[in-house]
């Protein structure tokens, strides 16, 4: 993972050099400073030794420890080439495989660390951490694939080519911040042996209505010293600071603490340092080390990072009561293991609606640290840890996340490609949805458009709106003067109209979308001319019967759903037999078939004054005896006499005055 998470505001200890050589006293210097975190350091001493190294085996574990120090660093891409070169010298356990996988996952690389990951199982197949990762890996890559609707990018004016990290807001509108950097223009003049770069300070920088970041300014030498300070966060009135601060003497480590400053404008107190460690033997300073706070929206409650005992090991999340002076009172306890892991949970983030944010690298995820949240279930519990998965999270280090009040928006820290170089604070922001609604009326039977058809929306949220159609046929509804004509999480009823056609009525629904959307369709409206029949759907009776079938009535709920678009208009509705059988009998049945739809309808509720009935026999034939005389097959006959076997409607006209509140019934069942 990034140095900088782990020590550029937080030094930590990483004990598990490898094995030891005996002999060579750089090889002993680089195992202290490997020891005592200085990792930087530990890596040209290691390969200084292997420049004086006769004994292969021992010039194979010298490899194998550099890669092991490129790794705690978080440097993936010089960790995974190491760990190769640990292979290539015939260094003797496999786990290197598992490195060389968990170094590719962390450069996004899925698809080649499961082919690692397979090949440590192979040479190691009782280690279950293999099914986990590859379990991980399949996961990271599905999230990718299917990315939240955060969006973010880097921000580009606070961030330079060194460590840019945690992201503060310091003043009650949030538009100015306060971070952590390692830029040259840091206090430190000393070069921190962990990682090789600068000691960071803490920065400030304003941020202009037109949303452009001031040069950012280094806070003043008061808060400010020859070592590290970092991760910074403020009280809800944003006059009191919390930050980290690691202590530095050349060769040794120290743990760090949580200091906090009061703050009148752009001048800071003379800070004070919170008494949150456990009462330790002399010489036992180092090994404990606490840092990234956060703060309760109350302010009564703080929550930091430390790696001091009783926890689920190590750095776990805990917590201790403020008194009103903004001090620690009461004893400090742990937040347990539905929060914390074995291994480390860091930077948290308290949310004003009591939702806990924090970074892990001990929970299955994209890549090394991962940003998490755990929901607020009591007071001071937390649960249900969630990943807050791509593009939140990626492949790299994710961290150090902060909200703007209560806006799905704020800043975090990230090594992923695109930014400067080595950690940047990126922004994340979820893009308002843009939905519109847009197509073209035509005439059903002629295809050409319809220009001034009148198209009507009304909306769930009580909006109705209207526009008619263009010399094209075309019509839109996109911006409303500033605001949007189709809004999310509502739902439309759309209509499309014009004299002497059929109304189209249709819906479309925002509810549930997660993406922009534009609405596009296509109304086609029936003309209505005098004595111009319009087919319907096959109605279905048995041979012989008027009886309506059960198919038949489905049949029937075209004719009906257009009497109730339409209410005003008049119906003949005509059924027709084929020519077989007397004039007379067909004349009767056709008259009773016909009388059997018009009475299911009037049971759907619609008014027997808006239609009649009419039967015409086989006077209407589509396709004469004759011309089925001359079909060659009895296939083609039988299906010419269905042809000639149908139910139709005409508008008579539109003069129909539909009675207060009438209105078709839906089906009973």
């Amino acid at each position: 993972m990034s140095m900088k998470k782990f020590l550029t505001c937080f030094t930590f200890l990483l004990i598990c050099a490898a094995g030891a050589i005996a002999q060579g006293k750089q090889a002993e210097e680089a195992d202290d400073a490997f020891n005592k975190g200085f990792f930087y350091n530990a890596i040209e001493l290691y390969k200084k030794a292997y420049t004086t190294e006769k004994k292969a085996s021992d010039k194979a574990l010298l490899i194998f420890k550099v890669a092991q120090a490129y790794r705690a660093l978080g440097d993936a891409e010089n960790a995974e080439v190491w760990y190769e070169k640990a292979n290539k010298a015939q260094y003797p356990d496999p786990i290197t495989y598992y490195y060389i996988g968990e170094a590719l996952k962390e450069q996004g690389k899925y698809a080649e660390a499961i082919a690692a990951y397979n090949k440590y199982k192979e040479k190691n197949p009782g280690d279950m951490r293999a099914d986990a990762s590859l379990a991980s890996c399949q996961q990271a890559q599905a999230w990718k694939d299917a990315p939240s609707r955060y969006k973010v990018d880097p921000e580009v004016l606070l961030n330079s080519q060194q460590y840019d990290f945690s992201a503060a807001f310091s003043d009650k509108s949030n538009s100015d911040v306060v971070f952590a950097s390692s830029r040259s223009a840091a206090t430190g003049t000393e070069t921190d042996g962990i990682v090789g770069e600068s000691f960071t300070d803490l920065f400030s920088s304003s941020r202009d209505k037109l949303g452009k970041w001031s040069e950012p300014v280094r806070l003043p030498p008061v808060i400010n010293t020859p070592a590290h300070e970092g991760s910074a966060t403020f009280n809800s009135k944003r006059n009191i600071m919390y930050f980290t601060r690691c202590p530095h003497e050349k060769k040794k480590a120290f743990g760090c603490d949580i200091w906090m400053s009061k703050t009148v404008g752009a001048n800071y107190s003379e800070p004070v340092m919170l008494p949150l460690k456990p009462q330790q033997a002399k010489g036992d300073s180092a090994t404990v080390t606490i840092g990234h706070p956060t703060l309760s929206k109350e302010d009564d409650m703080l929550i930091f990072s430390s790696n001091m005992a009783g926890g689920q090991g190590g750095k776990d999340l805990w917590k201790v009561k403020l008194d009103n002076n903004g001090m620690p009172t009461g004893p400090v306890s742990n937040l347990g293991n539905e929060i914390n892991t074995p291994k480390d949970e860091m930077f948290p983030f308290l949310r004003n609606n009591g939702d806990l944010y924090f970074s892990s690298n001990g929970i299955s995820g994209m890549g090394s640290m991962d940003i998490y949240r755990a929901e607020k279930t009591g007071e001071g519990t937390w649960s249900h840890v969630e990943n807050m998965k791509y593009p939140i999270n990626s492949a790299g280090d994710d961290f150090s996340i902060v909200f703007d009040g209560d806006e799905e928006r704020g800043f975090f820290t990230s090594n992923r490609p695109g930014g400067k170089g080595e950690d940047d604070i990126w922004r994340f922001y979820v893009p308002d949805m843009v939905f519109a609604l847009q197509g073209v009326v035509k005439d059903k039977v002629t295809g050409e458009p319809l220009p001034d058809a009148k198209v009507e929306v009304v909306g769930t949220d009580g909006s109705n709106f209207s526009t008619l159609a263009d010399a094209n046929g075309g019509f839109s509804f996109e911006e409303d003067g500033k605001d949007r004509y189709i809004k999310e999480n509502t739902s439309y009823t759309v209509r499309a109209s014009k004299n002497q056609y059929l109304v189209v009525n249709d819906q479309i629904t925002t509810v549930g979308l997660t993406e922009s959307t534009t609405f596009v369709k296509e109304y086609l409206l029936q003309p209505v001319a005098p004595d111009k029949a319009i087919a319907l759907p096959e109605v279905l009776f048995d041979l012989g019967s008027a009886a309506l079938r059960p198919e038949g009535k489905d049949s029937l709920q075209t004719l009906y759903q257009t009497l109730v678009d339409n209410p005003t208009i008049v119906i003949e509705l005509a059924a027709h037999t084929d020519s077989r059988g007397s004039d007379k009998s067909n004349m009767t049945l056709s008259q009773n078939r016909a009388q059997s739809c018009v009475n299911y309808l009037i049971s759907r509720g619609i008014d027997p004054a808006r239609m009649v009935a009419k039967g015409y026999g086989e006077s209407r034939l589509r396709i004469t005896d004759a011309e089925i005389a001359k079909m060659a097959t009895n296939e083609e006959k039988e299906a010419a006499h269905q042809k000639n076997r149908r139910v139709e409607f005409t508008v008579k006209s539109f003069d129909y005055v539909p009675k207060a509140n009438e209105q078709g019934q839906p089906e009973s069942n």
